[in-house]
C-alpha cells in the first residue's frame, strides 16, 4: 500500500505517457498510487495503464469527456473538499490541452483548493523540439473541424497568425487536411510532418506545405500525426514561379478531367501557391481565365 496521501484534496494534473510507456515519470505513478479517484475520458486506457503500474483501478476510474464535464464539476468540488485527491489524465500526454479538464481546472481554482501539475509528455513541446522548425512562438492549433467548410475556414482563421503553428491531424483526412492547409495558408510555407513521435515506427518528413500535400505519407497515412508550420516569413520564395508554368499546370489538370474549379486548385497545390495568385495569373489570360472565386469554405 502507498504511504498516506501527503496533500490530501489535491486535483493532480497528471500528464502520461504518447507513446512508450516508459515515458511516465516516477512521481506520475507515485501521485496515481495516492490518489482516491482517477478521471480520465477512455477509462480502458486508463485502466491498462494502471495495470502497467501495479495499481488496483476498481472503484477508482472515473469516465470524464465533453459530453458530461459540466455535470460532473459540482461532485467533483465535493470529493476534493471531502479531503480525497483526484488525478485527471489523458489518453495520451498532458491533459486539458486537447482533452477535456479545463471546465474542471477553471473550477477547482475558483473555488479556492488545491491543484499540482505533474509534468511530462507532451505532443506539442515533443513536435516543436524535433520539428527544426522556429519553436518560438508557437500557437497550438489542435485538431482542425473533420467538415470541409469549416474546416477551411478555421485554417483562414490561423493564417493571420504569424508565430510557428501546431496542427494535430486526423490520419482518416490527412491527405485533404494537408491539401486544404496548402491552399489557405500557401503551398510555400516551411512545415514539419511528425507521425509516431516516441513510437517505435517515429518519423518524419520536412519540406513545404504542397510536398507535404503530395508527399506518400499523404497517400497512405500510418498512425498519429502532427504538423508543425513554420512562421510567415519562412516561406520559400514564389516568384520564380512563371504565368506560363501556371497556366501549363493548369490546363494539365482540365485535361484530367477536373472542372476550372477544381484545376485552378490543384494548380495551387501543385506549385504551392496561394490559390489568389493562380486565380490572378490565369485572369490575365481569357483563354484560361477561372471562374471567380468561391467564398471561402464553399
Amino acid at each position: 500500500m502507498p504511504p498516506p496521501e501527503p496533500n490530501p484534496g489535491t486535483l493532480w494534473i497528471v500528464a502520461t505517457p504518447i507513446g512508450t510507456l516508459g515515458d511516465l515519470s516516477p512521481r506520475a505513478g507515485e501521485v496515481l498510487g495516492h490518489v482516491g479517484l482517477v478521471l480520465a475520458e477512455d477509462t480502458r486506457r486508463a485502466r491498462a495503464l494502471l495495470s502497467h503500474l501495479g495499481l488496483p483501478a476498481k472503484g477508482r476510474l472515473r469516465s470524464l469527456h465533453e459530453h458530461n464535464e459540466n455535470a460532473q464539476v459540482g461532485a467533483l468540488i465535493e470529493v476534493l473538499e471531502g479531503g480525497i485527491s483526484v488525478a485527471l489524465i489523458s489518453d495520451a500526454g498532458t491533459p486539458v490541452l486537447s482533452d477535456p479538464g479545463y471546465q474542471l481546472v477553471r473550477a477547482v481554482r475558483r473555488a479556492g483548493l488545491k491543484i499540482c501539475s505533474v509534468p511530462g509528455a507532451s505532443s506539442f513541446t515533443a513536435a516543436l523540439a524535433a520539428a527544426g522548425q522556429p519553436p518560438l512562438p508557437a500557437t497550438l492549433c489542435g485538431f482542425l473541424p473533420g467538415r470541409p467548410g469549416p474546416r477551411r475556414r478555421r485554417i483562414a482563421e490561423l493564417a493571420s497568425c504569424p508565430s510557428t503553428l501546431v496542427v494535430l491531424l486526423s490520419p482518416h483526412r490527412l491527405g485533404r487536411e494537408l491539401a486544404d492547409l496548402a491552399e489557405v495558408l500557401g503551398g510555400q510555407r516551411s512545415a514539419t510532418l511528425l507521425a509516431e513521435i516516441s513510437k517505435l515506427h517515429e518519423r518524419a518528413v520536412v519540406g513545404n506545405l504542397a510536398e507535404l500535400a503530395a508527399s506518400a505519407e499523404a497517400e497512405q497515412p500510418r498512425g498519429e500525426y502532427i504538423l508543425v508550420v513554420g512562421p510567415t516569413g519562412e516561406e520559400e520564395s514564389p516568384s520564380d514561379v512563371s504565368a506560363e508554368s501556371v497556366r501549363a499546370e493548369y490546363r494539365r489538370a482540365l485535361a484530367g478531367g477536373a472542372n476550372r474549379r477544381e484545376a485552378m486548385r490543384a494548380t495551387a497545390i501543385r506549385l504551392g501557391l496561394r490559390r489568389r495568385v493562380v486565380f490572378a495569373m490565369l485572369a490575365a489570360d481569357n483563354e484560361d481565365a477561372p471562374p471567380p472565386e468561391p467564398p471561402l469554405g464553399h
